[in-house]
């Protein structure tokens, strides 16, 4: 897993290409990297479905009641399908708006 830091997030990519295997190595570094807002780059993986992204529901349930955000970026994907308590956009950028929107709401206690 390559981890890129960021200010205020850390950005996660699989070096493997092994989708489950990297689900799984986060899932062990979980407990060293609860304290950030996470950013997992599937960009690379192709042909990903909806239910693939399920691998990361768990975690990204942990990190949303630890408050810290959890965004899956992901293009073509069918979003409708994903669900809810997975956040999934289409660029690294997107993903950066979504975490200062979440950090911003959190500083306001929203």
């Amino acid at each position: 897993m390559k981890i890129t830091e960021k200010e205020n997030y850390k950005i996660l990519k699989d070096e493997n290409g092994d989708l489950a295997e990297f689900a799984d190595e986060l899932t062990k570094e979980h407990s060293d990297l609860k304290k950030y807002n996470l950013v997992i780059d599937l960009l690379e993986h192709k042909d990903l479905s909806p239910e693939q992204l399920m691998m990361f529901l768990e975690i990204a349930t942990i990190q949303l009641n630890q408050k810290k955000s959890f965004v899956i970026v992901k293009d073509n994907i069918e979003i409708d399908k994903v669900p809810e308590d997975l956040i999934v956009v289409p660029t690294l950028r997107e993903a950066e708006d979504v975490m200062n929107m979440d950090e911003l709401q959190r500083d306001l206690g929203l």
